[in-house]
C-alpha cells in the first residue's frame, strides 16, 4: 500500500506462496497478474531480448513500460549482448533494483545441441550474476520467446534443471527464485515443476519415471558424449614409459612460457622495470597483462563466501548521474578472511563498473581494529587494478572518519599513491553525504543510520546545554 492507501501495482515476493504450499503455482501465477515479471518487487528481474537488446516481445515491452525511458538509454551504452550471455542494468522505475538482460537462442532442429547449450548459458549466467552481486531474490521470465521458435516443453526442462542445479551447488545466498510465466506457459510449468522440485518423497518417486534421459551434468549443462574432452595423464607417453623425460617436460610447458605467448623475456622486462629503463608504453602493457591475469582468476574462482559479507555493493547514482559503489567497513573481518580472495572479489565486481565514471562511499561507522585494511593491502590493490579504476573514480566519500583515520588517509594519499588525495572527502554525517547523493539513491546499512541519528541527537543536546550555560554566565555577570 502506498501512503494514500492505494493498492500498489507491484507484487512483494515474500507475500507469494512457495511451491511446496498447496496449489502454490496457481496462486502464485494469479497474484502476478498473468506472470508479469516487471511487477515483481525483488532484487533483480530477468529480461529476454535479442543481441541488440531492442527486441519487441511482451516481457521486454512490459519491463520498458514500467522502467521508463532511462532504461532504453542505458541499454544503448551496453552495446548489445551475445546469445547466451547476460548483462545487468539498474531497475530505474521498477520495484526491482536491477534488470538482468539475456539473449535466448533461435531454435532450429538441425542445430538443437547448440540451442540447448545457449539456453542453458542464459539461465546459468543470470544465476551467476545474481550470486556475484549477493542478490536475495530473482524473478525469472521464460527466456526463449515464441518468435525464437524454441519448443516450450524442452525450454522448460532446461530452465528448471539449470536453476535447480545452481541452487544446489551455489545458491547459499539466494533466498527466493520466482518463475513468472504466462497463461500459455503455466500448464507446462505446472506439469514439469514436480520433476525437478518435488514437494515430498512420494511425489519424487511418482515423478522419477517421467524425467528425461538427458538431465545434463552436475551443473545442468547439456552433455554430448561424442564431444566430451578426454584428458589422460601425460598424453603422448607410451605405456612402457619410453622416450626422453626432458622432452616430455618441455612439451608440457608449451603454451605457458613467454615464447608461446609471443612475449619478450619476462625476467628481462622485470629487470628493466626495476631499473626504470622500460618505456611508459611497455610498462602499461606489462601492467595490463598482470591485471588481466588477476581478472581471469577472479572470474574462475568461487568467491561466494566474500560476496556473502555484503561489504561491497552497487547502489544508485549521485547528483551527476555517476554510479555509486558502497563499501561497508564493519562487514570486512580482515583477520579471519582470505584477503587475496577479497582482492579478487573487488576486481570481479568493479571491472565492469569502472568503464565509466563512478564514485565510492566508504562507511567507517563503528569499525574495530579487526575491520581496518592495512596500507600494504591498499597499496597492493592500487598497484594491481587497471588504469580505468583510477581514471574514472571521481570521488571517494569517507563517512564517519576518526582523527586517526584522517591522519592515516593523508599519509597514504600523500606518500604511497598519487592522484587520489584530491578525490577523498571526509564526511562527518549523512546530511553532508546527502548533498552529493540523494537519500533514495543509496542503500545505507541500518546500523549506520542509527549511529548517525544518535550522534546528531547528542550533538544537538550538547549545543543546547552549552547555550544554557552561556545564558547562566551572562545572568551572573549582570
Amino acid at each position: 500500500m502506498d501512503p494514500l492507501g492505494a493498492r500498489s501495482q507491484f507484487v512483494e515476493v515474500q507475500n507469494l506462496p512457495t511451491w511446496d504450499q498447496p496449489q502454490g503455482v496457481q496462486d502464485e501465477l494469479n497474484s502476478l497478474d498473468n506472470g508479469d515479471v516487471a511487477l515483481l518487487n525483488c532484487t533483480a528481474i530477468v529480461n529476454t531480448s535479442n543481441e541488440t537488446l531492442t527486441d519487441k516481445n511482451p516481457v521486454s515491452d512490459s519491463i520498458h513500460r514500467y522502467a521508463g525511458p532511462e532504461l532504453r538509454d542505458e541499454l544503448l551504452k551496453l552495446k548489445g549482448c551475445r546469445t547466451g550471455e547476460a548483462k545487468m542494468t539498474e531497475g530505474f522505475n521498477l520495484a526491482a533494483r536491477f534488470i538482468i538482460h539475456t539473449v535466448g537462442p533461435k531454435y532450429k532442429a538441425k542445430y538443437r545441441t547448440a540451442a540447448e547449450s545457449s539456453l542453458y548459458s542464459c539461465y546459468r549466467n543470470v544465476m551467476q550474476l545474481s550470486k556475484e552481486h549477493a542478490m536475495a531474490s530473482v524473478g525469472l521470465c521464460v527466456v526463449s520467446t515464441v518468435k525464437r521458435a524454441y519448443p516450450l516443453e524442452d525450454a522448460t526442462h532446461i530452465a528448471l534443471r539449470t536453476v535447480r542445479r545452481f541452487l544446489e551447488n551455489h545458491g547459499e545466498n539466494i533466498e527466493t527464485v520466482v518463475f513468472a510465466v504466462s497463461d500459455v506457459e503455466e500448464p507446462v510449468y505446472r506439469k514439469l515443476m514436480p520433476l525437478y522440485y518435488p514437494c515430498s518423497i512420494k511425489e519424487e518417486k511418482i515423478s522419477l519415471p517421467f524425467l528425461p534421459a538427458d538431465i545434463g551434468n552436475a551443473e545442468g549443462e547439456p552433455v554430448v558424449p561424442e564431444r566430451q574432452i578426454r584428458i589422460a595423464e601425460k598424453p603422448g607417453n607410451l605405456e612402457d614409459d619410453s622416450g626422453d623425460d626432458s622432452l616430455d617436460s618441455d612439451l608440457g610447458l608449451v603454451g605457458s612460457h613467454a615464447f608461446a605467448r609471443m612475449e619478450g623475456d619476462v625476467d628481462k622486462q622485470r629487470k628493466l622495470i626495476l631499473q626504470g629503463q622500460m618505456s611508459e608504453a611497455a610498462q602499461h602493457k606489462q601492467h595490463q597483462r598482470n591485471y588481466n591475469r588477476w581478472l581471469c582468476r577472479a572470474r574462475a574462482e568461487d568467491l561466494s563466501d566474500i560476496a556473502a559479507l555484503k561489504a561491497l555493493y552497487q547502489t544508485g547514482v549521485d547528483l551527476c548521474g555517476r554510479t555509486v559503489m558502497v563499501v561497508v567497513g564493519r562487514n570486512i573481518p580482515v583477520t579471519i578472511i582470505d584477503m587475496e580472495k577479497a582482492l579478487l572479489y573487488f576486481i570481479h565486481v568493479m571491472d565492469h563498473i569502472t568503464v565509466k565514471e563512478y564514485v565510492m562511499v566508504y562507511f567507517h561507522t563503528l569499525t574495530a581494529e579487526h575491520n581496518h585494511l592495512d596500507t600494504d593491502f591498499l597499496k597492493k590493490l592500487y598497484d594491481i587494478v587497471d588504469a580505468k579504476f583510477k581514471k574514472n573514480l571521481r570521488a571517494f566519500y569517507f563517512v564517519h572518519p576518526t582523527f586517526r583515520t584522517k591522519v592515516s588517509t593523508w599519509f597514504f594519499t600523500t606518500f604511497s599513491v598519487s592522484g587520489l588525495k584530491e578525490k577523498v572527502h571526509h564526511i562527518e554525517n549523512l546530511q553532508q553525504l546527502f548533498t552529493c547523493i540523494l537519500p533514495e539513491e543509496i542503500d545505507i546499512p541500518p546500523f549506520v543510520l542509527e549511529y548517525d541519528t544518535r550522534v546528531r541527537k547528542l550533538l544537538s543536546s550538547n549545543m543546547q546545554n552549552s547555550f544554557s550555560m552561556l545564558k547562566l554566565t551572562e545572568m551572573f555577570n549582570l
